[in-house]
């Protein structure tokens, strides 16, 4: 395969899948997605959110509700941008 058809898959999947990154993506957006992904298998995963909700003594729903709330900013606000 050229590098130009690599180049354009590789420009495909980065508009497809918002989680990819790239190399224009900050730390704090990648890690970001990073936890957002953990959190939303934890949630689609009942299995998975039951072990959680039993070590955190509430029931499967609460534990599903609170990880939910946790996707909207899993890393805190975002840092501010400093111009120098």
């Amino acid at each position: 395969m050229d590098k130009f058809g690599m180049h354009n898959q590789t420009e495909h999947m980065y508009a497809r899948y918002s989680g990819t990154g790239n190399s224009d993506i900050s730390k704090h957006q990648w890690i970001t997605h990073q936890h957002r992904d953990t959190l939303a298998h934890y949630v689609a995963d009942n299995s998975m959110a039951m072990l959680i909700s039993i070590a955190e003594g509430e029931s499967v729903e609460r534990t599903k509700f609170n990880m939910l709330q946790r996707m909207q900013q899993p890393c805190g606000p975002p840092p501010t941008k400093t111009t120098n």
